[in-house]
């Protein structure tokens, strides 16, 4: 404000201050009766308030916003999917080819790869939070445009939402938006998203998990047909590829969009260099690493520590043509586990799993089969600030304080840790301990197996995909069951089938690689929540259901300060864990990448939070290019 002069220093030239008061009442008085703009905060949005880059920036610092456009990138299919026969990754039914989300569709915001719970303008250009954080109303920008040439419009936005939670959809959208309530278009350009509750969360989510598609896809006729229908209509998105060549069952190739609308928009430039990414499929792991030796393709990620470090070799890695490189992070570690299907009775006691447990000799199959190259899971949120450690703070007592009469007494002491045969520890003595739990429980063994007090036999099938090689994997766990009596069978199946019976909950115990996450929020009530226990198709595939863990994750949602987030998360570690709902596996140390140093060039920064999921395949897509070869004289 200006301070204006006491009356007797102003001049007698000077204005008449009554009139100017009443003049500025009148104004005022005027401005209250008018409907209040809208105010756009910033062309972004930030968990806790704090953006890395400035309005107006030009490009990320983890780009070469110089990079040559052309060439063609080769890869392989990031999930274990044997073929797809859909182009709708949208619903549960069916395989979509890997990559689709990524490359045709877009979301209202875009989250950078060197920060953590940031997003920055992309379909809409601007974001406003209410102050009491019950709605998030985004503007869109002027050029969005859809494949086929239409502007994107809040309505457009709109259909996606409510089609992303209908019943034609996977029900993990609408888990995942459990917390939205509506969705209201204020004109083509604005739309205001309601919340059931504040959640500093649920701008982001809606934000960057809300993928955008035309309503026009799917249509005959001039008539849209159910979204379960829409199976191979092409994509109508607003990415930056498009569905091109296709060869069902072994290939399909995304064709960079030369009109594509955000070429030039800073959160994009220096991005989406390939002129086609190829994404090929294979029906086995060992087909697969073949085909890398001998050139198909041009960039893999690697899983399995033995095809790491013993069968990649070969001319192209002798020539340099194939580099090997472990990219560091600083990504969650996700949690591969085995899980358990807790709707059949067996699992239900958590003596039971305990003992599951401690007779896997981790330690042995680390030296013997990994050759020393993974590490332990320990818990849900391994390598980030929501990660549990050593006894519970003040804050997190707190939380747990009132389930501590069906909480095991454990949750409130030190963090769980796996079960170790490391010295002076053993697998005999693990055993011993599982024995006893077991017993506890109700299991004895006669007659030659471990029986409960109906007679019923202790057996395990484990259900795993062919090319998973999980006999190898759990060989010598099998030999330490039969030691208490628990017949382990395994029954392996192809990729389809294994995910047909995941999603309808018909398995005994399989083995999952969970992606972890920096912010857990609502979509933890899907992995986790007891509603989602009863889901098919939902992420709680184990059918856990623990009144804890639903209060923890509402408390993930409604958290106002950092502090109490973080109490949060780190409970529901601790309730996770000591419910021993999952049988932690192991994690790598860092994603091992094979590619084509002779076709692919990366940029110098390697960054820090690539997109959670499968590390950095996203950044290879999106931020390499292609070595071009040097121009030839006229």
């Amino acid at each position: 404000m200006v301070a204006l002069a006491p009356r007797d220093e102003v001049s007698e030239a000077g204005p008449d201050w009554a009139q100017c008061r009443m003049r500025f009442l009148r104004l005022f008085l005027l401005m209250m009766l008018l409907p209040a703009p809208l105010v756009w905060a910033a062309p972004g949005y930030a968990v806790w308030g704090t953006f890395k880059y400035p309005p107006g920036f030009d490009h990320f610092g983890y780009v070469n916003p110089d990079a040559p456009k052309g060439g063609e990138l080769v890869m392989v299919a990031s999930s274990r999917i044997s073929t797809f026969d859909k182009y709708n990754p949208f619903t549960l039914r069916g395989n979509a080819p890997s990559h689709t989300v990524d490359l045709l569709f877009e979301s209202l915001l875009t989250e950078p790869y060197d920060e953590i719970g940031v997003a920055y303008g992309l379909l809409a250009e601007d974001v406003d939070v209410a102050a009491d954080r019950m709605s998030a109303t985004f503007r869109l920008r002027r050029e969005a445009r859809f494949h086929n040439g239409d502007p994107v419009t809040a309505s457009d936005v709109k259909h996606s939402y409510e089609t992303l939670i209908s019943k034609f959809a996977a029900p993990g959208y609408a888990t995942l938006l459990a917390d939205v309530a509506g969705a209201d278009v204020l004109d083509d350009r604005t739309i205001r998203f309601r919340f059931r509750k504040p959640d500093r969360q649920l701008p982001l989510v809606v934000g960057t998990k809300l993928l955008v598609f035309s309503p026009k896809w799917g249509m005959e006729n001039g008539k849209a047909k159910p979204f379960d229908q829409v199976v191979q209509d092409t994509p109508i998105g607003t990415g930056p590829y498009r569905i091109g060549p296709v060869r069902f069952g072994k290939d399909v190739t995304f064709v960079r969009d030369e009109n594509y609308w955000a070429r030039n928009l800073n959160v994009r430039k220096g991005m989406n260099n390939f002129d086609r990414i190829t994404v090929k499929i294979y029906r086995d792991n060992t087909a697969q690493l073949e085909a890398l030796k001998a050139g198909e393709f041009d960039l893999m990620q690697f899983f399995s520590a033995g095809d790491w470090t013993r069968r990649l070799n070969g001319r192209r890695i002798d020539s340099g043509e194939l580099m090997k490189e472990e990219f560091k992070h600083r990504l969650p570690e996700g949690f591969y586990s085995y899980v358990l299907n807790l709707r059949l009775p067996k699992y239900q006691d958590r003596r039971v799993r305990m003992a599951l447990e401690l007779a896997m000799d981790y330690e042995w199959m680390n030296l013997h089969l990994f050759r020393g190259a993974y590490k332990r899971v320990k818990g849900v949120f391994g390598n980030t600030d929501c990660e549990a450690n050593g006894l519970p703070s003040a804050r997190e007592a707190a939380l747990l304080e009132p389930f501590r009469g069906s909480l095991p007494a454990e949750v409130f002491g030190p963090m769980a840790v796996p079960p170790t045969t490391t010295p002076p520890n053993s697998l005999r003595a693990n055993l011993l301990k599982a024995q006893e739990l077991l017993k506890e429980a109700g299991w004895t063994y006669r007659d030659g197996a471990l029986r409960n007090g109906k007679g019923e036999p202790f057996v395990i099938e484990f259900l795993d995909s062919t090319e998973a090689r999980g006999a190898t994997t759990t060989a010598a766990w099998k030999r330490a069951l039969a030691q208490l009596g628990i017949d382990f069978e395994l029954r392996e199946v192809d990729f389809a089938l294994w995910q047909e019976r995941l999603e309808s909950n018909k398995f005994d115990m399989l083995s999952i690689s969970f992606p972890g996450t920096h912010f857990p929020g609502s979509d933890y009530a899907d992995l986790f929540g007891s509603k989602a226990a009863d889901i098919p198709g939902s992420g709680n595939y184990g059918g856990i259901k623990d009144p804890a863990i639903d209060a923890l994750v509402a408390r993930l949602s409604g958290a106002e300060e950092r502090d109490d987030y973080i109490a949060a998360c780190r409970a529901l570690d601790r309730v996770i864990a000591h419910g021993h709902y999952l049988i932690p596996a192991w994690t790598s140390r860092g994603p091992r990448i094979a590619y084509s140093a002779w076709k692919l060039v990366r940029p110098s920064v390697v960054p820090p939070y690539p997109p959670e999921g499968v590390p950095y395949l996203n950044w290879f897509m999106t931020s390499w290019w292609a070595r071009m070869p040097p121009r030839t004289a006229p």
